[in-house]
């Protein structure tokens, strides 16, 4: 949890390909639309850590075998207490799928059917072992346990995405953002997929 003072801190996190950056980007435009009573657009700052990973270069190394970076998660760490602290906005959605590593006040975790996973990897040319490996880590829930893990059942939101359009996955959001949700984990289960 953050200070009192501090704005509110919303990881929205999940396996890649669960929609994550997609919901985010509608979200924040429904927000600047007025569309959210109650969420005004100076008072939120949507954060893409994907891209601060790269534009601030804030990797240790490159896996040329997954085709990804191994990011440094103390100087992204480091990196969003900056921007936290020197934001005006009231609340920070911080989008990535491994934004549950960090100080959050809400983790929203997306999920999405393994099948369906795979199919979005490889339509926007991951690799299949990518895209599979992906795929084992939604069934098995590994990011929402890390989540529970990290922040506790109180804090975690897991929002089902397979069959949702990405509007509605930024209704969720704007629901957790704005205190209309409970907390739920351990709501969606794909281990049939295994």
């Amino acid at each position: 949890m953050t200070g009192s003072d501090d704005p509110t801190r919303v990881g929205v996190t999940g396996t890649p390909g669960t929609g994550k950056s997609t919901a985010t980007d509608r979200f924040r435009e429904r927000v600047d639309a007025g569309e959210y009573a109650g969420i005004d657009s100076g008072s939120v700052d949507v954060v893409h850590l994907n891209d601060v990973v790269q534009d601030a270069e804030l990797y240790d190394d490159v896996d040329e075998e997954r085709d990804s970076v191994v990011v440094d998660l103390d100087a992204l760490a480091a990196w969003v207490d900056d921007h936290v602290g020197a934001t005006d906005a009231s609340v920070v959605v911080l989008d990535s799928h491994l934004a549950h590593h960090l100080a959050l006040d809400r983790v929203v975790v997306l999920r999405c059917h393994p099948e369906t996973l795979a199919e979005r990897l490889a339509d926007r040319g991951e690799p299949d072992a990518k895209a599979v490996e992906n795929a084992e880590s939604e069934a098995l829930d590994v990011v929402l346990g890390e989540s529970v893990d990290a922040h506790g059942t109180d804090s975690v939101y897991e929002i089902e995405t397979t069959d949702r359009t990405p509007e509605a996955v930024a209704d969720a959001i704007a629901a957790v953002v704005g205190g209309d949700r409970e907390p739920s984990a351990g709501t969606v289960d794909y281990i049939e997929y295994l």
